[in-house]
């Protein structure tokens, strides 16, 4: 059955038109995944549906038996109560009983009397099988101090908690659920975004949801709706395919643009010509000539930038970390760490919240100073740091302001220099907005200038963390159509397994206490060892390899381990040294096209070697991975 249906649907946002015109069913089990550039009107649809925003014309029904849940952005709690009484809000006899539960197994002082009352009840209800759910979904969100006040939160708190209390909510309906979520992984790490989409793919939800993860848009959803231009197209299949078809139809687009630009010029001549008396005949004509020079002025943002800057020089000597230490109280951060920076580096860095991500980046720029040890920083480098702090900004400025303020121009590798106005405009800020006062900008929108304003600077090694949150999938795709052809250093600390995957060589580990591991592949690749290691019960750390970053990694003795064959130790070797001359040919190669003297086809052969190399690189380092899962 159709839970919602709406009908030629229009909504304005002062003098901006968010969508006009619009038709749509969502039917029962569907999981659609709604895609579009920031202040496109996205969040605004998901409010009209979940009745908290009206329409100017046209019509939503939805079906008298749907329940509608909304999963926002930014949570609305009753701020003196605690986590418990906003997460049990529902008023339901099972939530009363779960409620009463709940806080009679986390008093500090347990009350028999009141945990055999509250056990009767929930017998009583038979919710022993909800139970074990709210356990789960408590647990994988981390949400343990029940009775603390929800206005002591963190921000990233307040969306766990509005998150486990959605999903509990949709659990006292047992049927006929829409379920509708506004960026749900952001603030997640990714343990929590793996439990959650299993979680709903096991619920058999019907779902519509915002998000920019699209791993979990394409674990998740099996449909996609794009709003873009006022209107809602609809792909079916995974992000792949949308991709592949959005091409399509901009090809397709442009193609009837410049078909209507033809037949535009033709009926102009024919419209100045004619005396202002009309015929019926020619009155049609006229409003066709209408109709068609809209099309022929229709504009097709095009998102695949390829912005080729002209770096500033990075020297033979980046960044050299020589036995750092560093801890607060009890609590080690580093512990005799060791690295050298290599030009041209992509590293990940990983781990949990506390594990002293942060601090080290601050260490590695001079922020914060170490225990002890020696930080060296070549002279060359400038940092381009993008915090999670957000953009100090001055609310009365204008956008093309702040970034003129920076610079007026931005140099290109091949020679000359975009435009601030320019750059704004391949990010996204077309010549229209450039005048919008910071104030007025979206959240996501500040977001997108912070990352511009760190780009705009030219820096030569770039710090991003977690740049994902806030940026819509368009941005996404900008931001790493940019950063792929980056030639500087690059480390990420980010939660998005797909940015990751596509962007860096290695990772970082944070295991805690001032362990840090060094492994040799993707986000992708790491999960999966990991998720491997979990089932044999090895400890949980970066697989290990040569460089080492800390304290060699440790795996636990496994009497069914595989023994070296004479050949198979042989081909380990052999990889060792491959790898080590792949790496070597690969550094050398990052050298030689930074050289602003080469010719196109010369940096074509050196692009193409480059990729020769990585794919090679990546083989070899999985069967190394095997082999050394063996004991010699």
């Amino acid at each position: 059955m159709h839970y919602v249906s709406a009908e030629k649907i229009s909504k304005s946002y002062g003098i901006k038109q968010l969508f006009e015109d619009i038709t749509f069913h969502i039917s029962e089990g569907d999981k659609i995944a709604l895609v579009a550039r920031n202040g496109s009107g996205k969040s605004t649809l998901l409010k009209i549906l979940a009745g908290k925003d009206n329409v100017e014309s046209g019509n939503v029904w939805i079906h008298k038996d749907v329940t509608v849940a909304l999963f926002e952005q930014d949570p609305q709690f009753e701020e003196e109560l605690s986590v418990l009484d906003n997460i049990f809000h529902y008023k339901h006899p099972v939530s009363e009983a779960l409620r009463k539960y709940e806080r009679a197994m986390n008093a500090p002082e347990q009350d028999a009397n009141e945990i055999s009352e509250a056990l009767g009840l929930i017998d009583e209800l038979s919710a022993w099988e909800f139970e074990g759910k709210v356990k789960e979904i408590l647990g994988k969100l981390n949400i343990h101090n029940l009775e603390q006040k929800v206005k002591s939160l963190s921000g990233g708190q307040r969306k766990r908690v509005a998150l486990a209390q959605t999903l509990i909510d949709i659990g006292f309906e047992h049927k006929h659920v829409l379920l509708i979520m506004d960026e749900p992984t952001n603030h997640l790490d990714v343990e929590m975004v793996e439990w959650l989409e299993h979680y709903l793919n096991q619920e058999n939800v019907t779902l519509l949801m915002v998000t920019h993860d699209r791993y979990f848009l394409e674990d998740v959803c099996d449909e996609i709706w794009e709003l873009d231009d006022n209107k809602i197209y609809t792909y079916q299949g995974d992000y792949a395919n949308f991709l592949e078809k959005k091409a399509a139809r901009i090809e397709n687009t442009l193609a009837n643009i410049d078909k209507a630009k033809n037949l535009y010029r033709k009926e102009l001549e024919w419209m100045r010509k004619q005396p202002k008396a009309r015929t019926t005949k020619s009155k049609s004509r006229q409003d066709s000539f209408y109709e068609t020079e809209a099309k022929a002025k229709q504009k097709v943002v095009d998102l695949q930038v390829k912005l080729e800057m002209q770096m500033n020089r990075l020297g033979g000597k980046i960044a050299e970390l020589k036995k750092v230490y560093k801890s607060y109280g009890a609590k080690t951060i580093l512990k005799g760490f060791d690295y050298t920076f290599k030009r041209g580096e992509r590293i990940g860095i990983v781990g949990k919240n506390g594990a002293g991500k942060s601090t080290f980046l601050n260490i590695l720029q001079g922020l914060e100073m170490p225990d002890s040890g020696k930080v060296n920083i070549g002279d060359t480098v400038i940092f381009g740091n993008f915090s999670q702090q957000g953009l100090e900004i001055k609310e009365d400025m204008r956008v093309i302001e702040f970034v003129k303020d920076i610079a007026e121009h931005f140099p290109l590798a091949g020679g000359g220099s975009i435009s601030a106005s320019q750059f704004l405009t391949l990010f996204l800020f077309p010549p229209e907005q450039q005048y919008t006062y910071l104030s007025k900008l979206s959240g996501g929108e500040k977001k997108r200038l912070q990352l511009l304003a760190v780009l705009f600077r030219n820096p030569n090694f770039l710090i991003l963390d977690e740049p994902t949150n806030d940026l819509d999938l368009p941005t996404l795709s900008v931001l790493e159509n940019f950063l792929s052809d980056y030639q500087g250093c690059l480390l990420i600390v980010s939660h998005d397994r797909y940015f990751m995957d596509r962007l860096v060589d290695h990772l970082f580990v944070f295991d805690g206490d001032g362990v840090i591991n060094d492994y040799p592949g993707n986000y992708s690749e790491y999960r999966i060892s990991l998720k491997a290691k979990e089932k044999i019960g090895s400890p949980i750390s970066g697989a290990p390899q040569p460089a080492a970053v800390e304290a060699p990694i440790t795996v636990a003795a496994d009497k069914e381990k595989k023994k070296f064959s004479f050949k198979e130790k042989r081909e380990f070797e052999e990889l060792e040294k491959d790898m080590a001359k792949l790496e070597e040919e690969k550094a050398t190669l990052t050298d030689k096209m930074t050289d602003t003297t080469l010719s196109y086809d010369e940096l074509l052969k050196m692009g193409n070697r480059m990729a020769e190399i990585t794919t090679l690189l990546e083989n070899k380092e999985m069967r190394w991975l095997e082999l050394s899962e063996y004991t010699s």
